[in-house]
């Protein structure tokens, strides 16, 4: 089998093949399905192995103590051979996974082969593909809760045996200093306990993390927003407790835990950080400090951890194993979400790479896990979840040129038709509006007169078969989209369908197969943005880029009205299905490449999203999506940056470009031009022509399917691979 070890004193990372584990009794023998890499712990470990001889002496003064010692009992030639002998052998990594039982040792009957099970401790849940787990340090998955959620047991419990810790009460206070995996699990858990928490941490993204899962607010510690959060909430009594989940080393949180916990508050150290206590501070306000141990009662006791001697209830309410099952337990119902801090899945095979990463800091992230691939079967989960991007393979039957006017028919005249569309086509030479149809012939007879059609009906197949209509406008509810563009290209007809052209894989490659069986590719959407004039211009100002390009668009989409169909997901889909095919074309397009991976995630309960693109050239585009942004907050802001060059939209009302020269778009125009009116003189030009069709039917393709990558990104909490996307 493979596992991950690190030569700790050469700091050598590899995946070695080792001999299986044999399955002792009082424990079972687990294959890993996913396990969660550490980024405090075992970065930290990581980055010692890299240090010199003194760096390492420094690092862990504890073990020069031990050396000491030993020197003093045994002498210098063997002391020096022992630590070298320790120091030039491989140590294994990990201690927090998710696996199923392949396994069961004599005297096991909680558990059966096949089962899936999440696995603590650092000689026992490794970062391998089996392991053998004793009794105490194993628990079974509840139902229904995924197992690269579960394998976040381990971590779990350590910011759960902190919280225990604390004493947390209804109502109090906690400050949280550190906003790693830890932090950010101890926020979640004081949350749900009905405390109101503070968060401290230098870096912005990760504040934000926290307030979306629970924070009532964040900010820097050098700052003054967290001492003015804090004093507001509590009356300038200062906090009940103060939460240390920062490492380093820094004095700088024991120093804010005593500045900002109240008289008498309490002080839990969870993570590995500088402890000079300022004896001054602490012995005024008699401030009680607590440490708080690993996973909780049980750890470091070989009789509990390897010999399976629990501790009975009525002494010891929450031990190791009883913090992993509680902690599965809030997960599984939606009290603490850990999907939000899913920074990166890799394939266990690319261990060493992602270390390296980590270390380097080419990967920031919260946790990364790691995939075994062979474990898709028995978890149930997909090993690599991917939407596959059909390939467009037809032959197109030459495109006739049309008399003038072109003719067109709609097929709905709803709000976005009457409002966005119509109002354009209606005042354009050389378009002549035929047909109205609809499903209810008041709405028909209303557009017919409003607009000037010739003809209203609810007959959608009298149109299809009418020969004398040139292109066909499908703009009714997303349900229904795939269908009726599958219908009109079938009939030979040039259609424009109103975003999204499919809700499902399913509708996407019927439509697909409606193109190769008639032949007839001429089809466009409706992704407006990409014609929009100002970011027309703004893309010519920034030209050809070289380099791999960063790319930002904050979306701010606001709250639907109650009663609003876009709300009937059962149905319609999602609101990202709906309209999020319009961000990622405008990405694809100012990028110039189609998307070949996606990450998605979103807070539980919540219409927010966040969604990163991956592209060929190492190019990644950002959209966040979000619903609970204030109302007179722009609704679209976006930042491109590549070799140097920065583009900037603000809302289709101003644009810059900044490089050796700054441009900045000369005037504000009157009202947002979103390009929709561009486009349709694009699509009826080339009806009239026979010419190519605005957008390569491929490109349409590739944002549909990224579109729905989004909602099985949120699914599986992995990276989407788009399959065969070029």
């Amino acid at each position: 089998m493979k596992q991950v070890v690190q030569n700790y004193k050469s700091g050598e990372l590899a995946v070695l093949d080792v001999p299986v584990p044999g399955c002792k009794p009082g424990g079972v023998l687990v294959r890993s399905a996913y396990s969660l890499i550490s980024t405090g712990t075992e970065l930290m470990k990581v980055s010692e192995a890299g240090m010199s001889m003194l760096g390492k002496a420094r690092s862990r003064p504890d073990q020069v103590a031990k050396v000491m010692q030993s020197v003093a009992t045994n002498g210098v030639p063997a002391t020096y051979r022992k630590v070298m002998g320790k120091l030039d052998s491989y140590t294994p990594l990990g201690y927090s996974l998710c696996g199923v039982v392949e396994q069961v040792g004599a005297g096991i009957d909680d558990v059966k082969v096949g089962d899936l099970v999440a696995c603590a401790g650092n000689e026992h849940a490794l970062h391998a593909e089996l392991n053998w787990v004793p009794k105490n340090l194993y628990v079974p998955v509840p139902d229904g809760l995924a197992p690269r959620h579960a394998a976040f047991a381990t971590v779990g419990s350590i910011a759960l045996q902190g919280v225990r810790r604390g004493e947390p009460q209804l109502g109090e206070v906690a400050l949280v200093i550190g906003l790693g995996l830890i932090g950010q699990l101890v926020v979640q858990l004081l949350a749900a306990s009905g405390v109101r928490v503070v968060g401290a941490d230098p870096d912005p993204a990760r504040c934000e993390l926290a307030a979306r899962l629970g924070a009532a607010a964040c900010g820097d510690p050098a700052s003054a927003a967290v001492e003015s959060a804090v004093a507001e909430l509590t009356g300038g009594a200062g906090a009940d407790q103060v939460y240390l989940a920062a490492g380093g080393g820094s004095n700088q949180p024991v120093e804010l835990a005593a500045k900002l916990s109240r008289d008498r508050g309490r002080v839990v150290d969870i993570g590995k950080c500088r402890l000079d206590l300022p004896w001054n501070a602490y012995y005024e306000k008699e401030l009680d400090v607590r440490f708080s141990r690993s996973y909780g009662p049980g750890r470091y006791d070989p009789e509990y951890e390897l010999e399976g001697r629990d501790y009975p209830i009525g002494y010891v309410r929450w031990t190791e194993r009883r913090n992993l099952a509680c902690f599965l337990d809030l997960v599984a119902r939606g009290s603490v979400d850990v999907a939000p801090l899913v920074s990166h899945v890799a394939d266990f095979d690319d261990a060493v790479e992602t270390y390296q990463r980590l270390k380097d800091g080419d990967l920031k992230a919260v946790a990364v896990l790691f995939r075994y691939p062979e474990q898709a079967r028995d978890t149930g989960e997909a090993a690599a979840p991917a939407v596959a991007v059909p390939a467009v393979s037809v032959q197109p039957s030459p495109a006739r040129a049309t008399r003038t006017p072109v003719r067109l028919a709609f097929v709905g005249a709803g709000n976005y038709a009457t409002s966005m569309l119509l109002p354009h086509l209606a005042q354009r030479d050389g378009v002549e509006l035929a047909t109205v149809v609809t499903t209810t012939a008041l709405s028909a007879a209303n557009a017919q007169r409003k607009f000037g059609f010739a003809e209203a009906t609810t007959d959608l197949d009298a149109v299809l078969g009418d020969s004398s209509i040139d292109a066909v406008f499908v703009v009714t509810r997303h349900s229904s989209h795939a269908e009726l563009t599958r219908k009109a290209l079938l009939a030979g007809k040039t259609v424009f369908v109103e975003k999204p052209l499919a809700l499902t894989e399913d509708e996407l490659a019927g439509v697909l197969a409606a193109v190769e069986e008639s032949g007839n590719d001429r089809l466009q959407v409706g992704f407006n943005r990409r014609f929009a004039p100002l970011l027309q211009e703004a893309r010519r100002r920034f030209g050809t880029r070289t380099g791999p390009a960063n790319l930002r668009y904050l979306v701010n989409a606001g709250r639907l009205d109650h009663g609003s169909w876009y709300l009937q997901q059962g149905t319609e889909g999602s609101r990202f299905a709906g309209e999020g095919g319009h961000f990622i074309d405008t990405a694809s397009w100012l990028l110039d490449a189609d998307p070949v991976s996606v990450y998605a995630s979103a807070p539980s309960g919540n219409e927010d999203l966040q969604v990163v693109l991956r592209y060929p050239d190492g190019s990644t585009a950002t959209i966040s999506y979000v619903t609970s942004g204030p109302s007179g907050f722009p609704k679209e802001t976006l930042d491109l940056i590549a070799d140097g060059r920065a583009l900037r939209l603000d809302d289709f009302v101003r644009a810059s470009v900044y490089g050796r020269k700054r441009w900045v778009s000369s005037r504000l125009p009157k009202a947002r031009d979103k390009g929709q009116n561009a486009e349709l003189a694009a699509f009826v030009r080339a009806v009239r022509t026979g010419g190519p069709m605005p957008v390569p039917l491929g490109s349409l393709v590739a944002t549909t399917a990224a579109t729905l990558a989004v909602q099985a990104g949120l699914a599986s909490g992995a990276p989407v691979t788009l399959a065969g996307a070029r």
